[in-house]
């Protein structure tokens, strides 16, 4: 009974704030969050750890899919060079930028090193999509902040698997590791389309029952995900992908009621979803502060805020240095697809700001295991999840304050279409 209070506790607060901030006019991550470690706080509270299967197999897929099957096909191909470079590029630039800070400065071996990039190398879809709505960013700067946070994870979750199998001992070979790389990505586009086409069967004969229909949709991300885990492919790569292909599916064979039902169902999910995992990431602030000693914790928060600025230079770069290239080669071709693809200087600078560590960032910490295979512990364990921790909090925080005065200063204008194309 006390887990089933302390759950309508976490669920009563994360709906009052959500409603509190709309008439604050604040992104309601940031308001989750904070409340999060102010609940953690309040005596007799038991500490929370989040379970990194919970997040895998409960949390993660249908926020995937839904964010998936909301975005503009057309519009992610015409970007889709910079959410490529956002997504694996600047991911894999990051977490080498991260490795060096935390051997050099923090005198990490440098095995851990990139563990701990490797962790806070993805930027987090639903911290995008929350932290930006509402802003009026352009339809191309949301397609390109949400079509790289989709891909990222995978990308992000992979470096993470070579990187803890380097502390276990496994020696790196970079033309393996590429092949697997390769072969993730590949297996979960593949699973995910077929996983598409046996929804499109099921569609097709249940389109008569709505709510059948309906309950397949939320079927199938859980049921992707977990048999992309199993064969050991990208669950991430093979849920945005059925999600993709939902998009169509969704358009042919729901009739207008049905589609309406389906958007009031998704909507509801993922906004109790989304609730619940910022107040969570709040709420696992007092229980890593427990497992580290006390006089490590300003020296570790000192080196989470430098971890935030250096993912921030890193995006910041690499997106001018994206934006340069699509112009030079625009100016070479003069062709209307590398027009499509030019970013303006606002964009660049928006997009570099928006990067947001979340949830799966603090989830893959939190699976590190206990213990390595000859039995030791798994060194410094507890201060790569502090810090993955503080990074998390800091960078929704800072920059989901600072995101709504930056685009204000930049007197962005919305391009007027809408994004979502369930609101289409």
């Amino acid at each position: 009974m006390e887990n089933y209070s302390i759950i309508m506790l976490i669920l009563g607060v994360m709906m009052a704030l959500s409603a509190f901030a709309d008439k604050l006019k604040k992104p309601y991550p940031v308001l989750l969050v904070t409340a999060g470690i102010a609940l953690g706080f309040v005596p007799g509270m038991p500490l929370i750890t989040i379970s990194p299967e919970i997040v895998f197999l409960i949390f993660l897929p249908p926020m995937l899919y839904d964010a998936a099957c909301n975005i503009n096909v057309q519009e992610f191909r015409n970007n889709g060079k910079t959410i490529n470079t956002l997504a694996f590029t600047v991911v894999f630039i990051t977490t080498g930028g991260i490795a060096l800070l935390a051997h050099f400065l923090m005198g990490m071996p440098w095995p851990l090193a990139f563990v701990l990039g490797a962790v806070l190398s993805a930027t987090d879809a639903v911290a995008a999509t929350s932290i930006t709505k509402g802003l009026g960013l352009t339809h191309k700067t949301l397609t390109i902040l949400e079509g790289e946070s989709l891909i990222n994870d995978a990308s992000g979750l992979i470096a993470y698997r070579f990187a803890v199998a380097a502390v276990a001992g496994s020696s790196f070979i970079w033309y393996k590791a590429g092949g697997q790389f390769i072969l993730l990505l590949a297996g979960g586009v593949l699973l995910g389309a077929v996983a598409g086409k046996l929804l499109q069967f099921i569609l097709h004969h249940t389109r008569q029952n709505g709510i059948v229909a309906i309950s397949f949709t939320l079927l199938f991300p859980f049921v992707t995900y977990s048999l992309a885990e199993d064969l050991h492919v990208s669950g991430v790569i093979a849920v945005v992908v059925l999600g993709v292909f939902t998009t169509r599916l969704t358009s042919m064979y729901f009739p207008a009621a049905t589609k309406a039902q389906s958007k009031a169902f998704w909507d509801i999910i993922v906004f109790i979803l989304n609730g619940l995992v910022f107040i969570l990431i709040g709420l696992e602030f007092p229980y890593v502060i427990h497992n580290v000693k006390s006089i490590q914790i300003l020296p570790l928060i000192g080196y989470s805020f430098l971890i935030v600025f250096v993912t921030i230079a890193i995006r910041v770069v690499r997106i001018f240095l994206e934006s340069h290239r699509h112009y030079l080669t625009f100016r070479k071709t003069g062709t209307d697809r590398h027009k499509k693809a030019l970013l303006d200087w606002k964009t660049c600078l928006i997009v570099g700001w928006s990067g947001m560590r979340g949830i799966v960032s603090l989830a893959t910490a939190l699976a590190l295991p206990e213990k390595l295979d000859s039995g030791a512990p798994f060194p410094q364990r507890d201060t790569i999840i502090f810090i993955a921790v503080m990074v998390v909090v800091i960078s929704l925080v800072m920059q989901g304050l600072t995101l709504p005065l930056l685009v204000k200063w930049l007197k962005l204008k919305p391009d007027g279409r809408r994004h979502r194309l369930q609101e289409a």
